[in-house]
């Protein structure tokens, strides 16, 4: 089978802060957004995959457990510590953890869903 595309649907209660989160803290690219009844969604350009947020979701927690979200969203970056610091500048709580294969760093989006950093130059 070939995919034409590829993405993730996150949906979300706080859509709003949520949009501006992967738009504006993170930075991803907005391919497309709708606000027509029945479908209010942005469409996030995800390294060559797409992010949908979309509104209507769970209600949030502070931090979501494994058992009510067994995802991560995963971010690689050339430099984690200037990432770390530009996030941590944005006002996000930032949980950094080293181990022998490389560095991550944790932290939630608005509705509680676990996301992190990854250093590049060691991911194989």
């Amino acid at each position: 089978m070939r995919f034409a595309r590829l993405g993730i649907i996150l949906f979300t209660r706080n859509y709003e802060a949520c949009v501006d989160f992967y738009t504006r803290i993170l930075g991803l690219q907005v391919m497309y957004a709708k606000d027509v009844p029945g479908s209010r969604l942005t469409c996030c350009d995800f390294g060559g995959a797409y992010l949908m947020i979309e509104a209507d979701g769970p209600e949030p927690t502070e931090r979501k457990t494994f058992e009510q979200n067994p995802t991560k969203l995963r971010f690689n970056v050339n430099d984690i510590d200037s990432s770390v610091r530009e996030l941590r500048d944005n006002g996000l709580e930032i949980e950094v953890e080293s181990y022998p294969w490389g560095s991550i760093a944790n932290f939630t989006d608005p509705d509680g869903n676990l996301c992190s950093l990854r250093d590049e130059q060691t991911f194989n």
